[in-house]
């Protein structure tokens, strides 16, 4: 009995610990650069459809859902979600105007065509104050699961 209550017990601590070790994905970009300059880290910038895009949602569920991704991520990025739901869906109604609006601009600005994307991105500022979003590189779905993601995105980062 002792040993069946302490299991329960290290199993508890064990689903509390991990659900506290989440990753924070912003959707605010000002508030992401920030975080970036602060640590010295590059964005990811993933472009999503976070409500519709099967691909994307294999991304997640094959890589940003891993402990190897979650573990890189904290240590070499800052993420990003730039998403684009469906219109009618309940992740169009909850998205500000101002967060649309950012996102169809970094959508422009990185002539994003399909989904997944993901942009590597280091944010410098400029003399006049603005901020310039220097393109590392970038990648999208890559089979063969999180370690194999993670190899890639690290050679984006560590090229420039």
């Amino acid at each position: 009995m002792k040993n069946i209550l302490l299991l329960t017990f290290a199993f508890i601590i064990g689903t509390s610990f991990s659900q506290k070790e989440d990753l924070t994905w912003h959707t605010d970009l000002n508030k992401a650069i920030s975080t970036a300059q602060k640590e010295k880290k590059p964005l990811m910038l993933f472009f999503t459809g976070s409500d519709w895009c099967g691909w994307c949602h294999k991304l997640q569920k094959e890589v940003f859902f891993q402990d190897e991704f979650k573990t890189w991520a904290k240590q070499n990025v800052v993420l990003v979600e730039v998403d684009f739901p469906s219109r009618n869906g309940e992740a169009a109604k909850k998205q500000t105007d101002e967060v649309r609006q950012q996102n169809n601009l970094l959508q422009q600005q990185f002539s994003v065509r399909g989904y997944p994307t993901v942009w590597f991105v280091k944010p410098e500022k400029m003399k006049d104050g603005k901020v310039n979003l220097t393109q590392l590189g970038s990648t999208g779905y890559v089979a063969g699961g999180a370690q194999n993601w993670v190899n890639g995105a690290t050679a984006i980062i560590q090229e420039k």
